[in-house]
């Protein structure tokens, strides 16, 4: 087991912005891949991947086990964008937040490999970074579900008891913190979940929060 402490940061919604330009254009990218591969009109496909991301924590998931989707092809065609960095909303003080940040940085991510190379690259995070997994890399065992984390601390030989999640998603967070992980929720919000150690508006906050980790 590593005896340093290890940072495991969530991508979309944490370390960038991604509600205004890119979640909207993924959502819409997956409804008409629904309605085209399972021949539903644009409603039942809405309601569809709404549902299956609220039982299963993405829409992939569900696909997968009700309509055998291959989850390659999905991540594909449904993260294809135009112009990412004009799409990106990125505060630029997060890089030197975590170049202050005492401790090895692993990406954690649901989202496909390409997407998530493009982002880091796209926003200078790449280099403040050890390794990235992906959705790939857990094997299409997303967050939240605890396969995927397990397959993680194992693959890097970690001590949970070491690691700090930092996520914009509760859910996750909770799966995190049974583990036996430090959490870090970023939320604006005012909702309290005793499976948070710290919560912050911005990454960019962390420095000043460390002690309570």
């Amino acid at each position: 087991m590593r005896g340093e402490r290890v940072w495991l940061f969530d991508l979309d919604n944490t370390l960038h912005n991604a509600s205004p330009h890119i979640f909207p254009h993924i959502n819409r990218a997956m409804r008409e891949y629904i309605e085209r591969h399972l021949g539903l009109d644009e409603n039942a496909a809405n309601r569809l991947r709404q549902d299956y991301w609220q039982r299963y924590g993405a829409t992939l998931l569900g696909l997968i086990r009700h309509h055998a989707i291959d989850p390659r092809h999905f991540l594909h065609e449904t993260h294809q964008f135009p112009d990412l960095a004009r799409m990106l909303v990125f505060e630029k003080p997060l890089l030197h937040t975590l170049k202050r940040l005492p401790g090895r940085k692993i990406l954690f991510s649901n989202a496909p490999r390409a997407y998530a190379e493009a982002v880091l690259e796209l926003t200078g995070l790449d280099r403040h970074f050890a390794t990235v997994y992906t959705v790939e890399s857990l094997k299409f065992r997303p967050k939240p579900m605890p396969q995927g984390f397990r397959a993680l601390l194992h693959a890097e030989r970690l001590d949970p008891r070491r690691c700090i999640m930092v996520e914009d998603s509760l859910a996750n967070l909770i799966t995190a913190r049974k583990l036996g992980m430090k959490t870090v929720w970023v939320s604006a919000g005012s909702r309290r979940s005793p499976y948070v150690d710290v919560q912050v508006s911005s990454v960019t906050q962390l420095p000043q929060r460390c002690g309570r980790l």
